[in-house]
């Protein structure tokens, strides 16, 4: 037991050991009250230990409670097995090659449930092998090692998600100074920073996700390697960086997540064209304006969709390689429609697009230059184009960035509204402005002669 907790520590010995000692909180000297979980998680608490299993709420949902805040989720941390607790929960699925965990499902809502987990990094000899992997670069590949509850809190990434609740006697279990991280605002990596990051380079998203979430700041150990790892993410899957890109923009800290990325240089894995552009003197004002607008409408109980974002995301590219095109000679929308390949192609390389998303995206793209044209019959065959909606948002969002001059998204905010002899009066009164003067002919003076 002592090896293995030592392994958690930094450099594995080799540096200043923190002391981390279990301290359990009584229920009058924490703020975690049964009213603030979810019944579906209270009734996977009580039935995990009415089995006989030690059953406690972990990591988001406890934090978030003692912050003030009302969870969005609710993850339970157990002794039981994966398949244990299957067998408990008729209403549960067992999921995960990497992690095997378990949801038990009610309704709209799920509680995911894990197994305590023990340090995967120092195999026992009694350890199957194969439940341990790593790559060459100190990634874990595989990781379903089973330990006990202080393994388990010692192997989590942030001391603010090593926290557990115990329904039993509703005390809090702190095993690495999660409350005073949590007194201090401050997001704090338990272990060697350089060697989690390597274990699992999504953490530094992680952390950037946090520290935008809970406007904390990073402690100077666990941000002093990020800048450096960053090129670690590489490695990581594209379908699983989209999802972690989705998770950055699309909870309302969106603007915050992306200032951290760019401070610590996490932008270029995972939109590569992106930061070059920027870094090429292209601005960031549509992207920072579409963010701005997306945190407002998550705040609003509003919706957004992901290639909305990826859209914006990916828009300083397109111009750079969008005006590339023309200048070596290509007309105007065969350039835009190579471009939006190219940049398209290039980008599920690092973050996996699925169809259903890239396809929306190049349909906004195209419309920008449609938008403009509203002369005849186009501006109602625009209009009824299925992707118009998102196209006017996004023609919103370059007004209110700066890039086009204001005008044009007033005239289609009201266009909509109209009925249609008002719409028949716009397109009039559009043509009529937009028709060329007649040039009077001058007359020859008359000859007296």
């Amino acid at each position: 037991m002592f090896k293995r907790l030592m392994s958690f520590m930094p450099g594995n010995g080799k540096k200043k050991i923190p002391t981390y000692i279990r301290k359990v909180i009584p229920r009058d000297q924490h703020t975690v009250s049964r009213s603030f979980i979810s019944d579906p998680a209270k009734k996977v608490l009580n039935r995990l230990n009415t089995a006989g299993f030690e059953a406690y709420l972990v990591g988001g949902g406890v934090r978030d409670i003692l912050l003030g805040e009302r969870p969005k989720d609710f993850d339970i941390a157990t002794d039981a097995t994966p398949e244990e607790v299957h067998e408990l929960f008729r209403n549960s699925r067992l999921i995960g090659r990497r992690f095997r965990i378990v949801h038990v499902l009610f309704g709209r809502e799920v509680i995911e449930v894990t197994t305590f987990r023990g340090n995967a990094t120092a195999p026992d000899e009694d350890q199957n092998d194969d439940d341990r992997k790593t790559s060459e670069h100190g990634l874990l590949l595989r990781d379903n090692v089973y330990g006990n509850m202080e393994e388990d809190a010692l192997r989590r990434d942030f001391t603010v998600n090593a926290l557990y609740y115990c329904i039993r006697d509703f005390s809090v279990i702190d095993f690495a100074d999660g409350i005073r991280d949590l007194d201090n605002r401050q997001l704090r990596l338990i272990g060697d920073p350089e060697t989690r990051y390597r274990e699992d380079p999504v953490r530094m998203l992680r952390a950037v996700r946090f520290a935008a979430k809970l406007d904390f700041d990073i402690e100077p150990e666990t941000e002093a390697p990020m800048t450096r790892l960053a090129p670690l993410l590489s490695h990581i899957p594209s379908a699983r960086l989209f999802e972690e890109v989705l998770k950055l923009f699309s909870a309302g800290y969106g603007e915050a997540s992306w200032d951290h990325l760019n401070r610590y240089e996490l932008l270029e894995p995972l939109f590569p064209d992106t930061a070059r552009a920027l870094a090429a003197g292209e601005p960031d004002t549509v992207i920072r304006q579409a963010l701005q607008n997306t945190d407002r409408r998550l705040q609003q109980g509003k919706s957004v969709t992901p290639y909305f974002l990826y859209a914006a995301m990916l828009w300083p590219a397109l111009q750079v390689e969008w005006r590339r095109r023309q200048d070596e000679g290509e007309p105007a929308q065969p350039a835009l429609h190579q471009a939006i390949a190219k940049i398209i192609g290039r980008q599920v390389q690092a973050t996996a697009i699925p169809k259903r998303f890239s396809g929306p995206m190049k349909e906004i793209w195209e419309l920008q230059t449609r938008l403009p044209r509203r002369q005849g019959k186009r501006a109602l065959v625009t209009l009824d184009h299925p992707r118009f909606r998102a196209a006017y948002d996004f023609l919103l969002v370059r007004e209110a960035a700066g890039e086009i001059e204001p005008g044009l998204g007033q005239w289609w905010t009201e266009f909509q509204e109209m009925d249609e002899r008002g719409r028949e009066k716009m397109l009039s009164e559009l043509s009529s402005s937009d028709a060329p003067r007649k040039r009077r002919r001058s007359r020859k003076p008359v000859s007296k002669d």
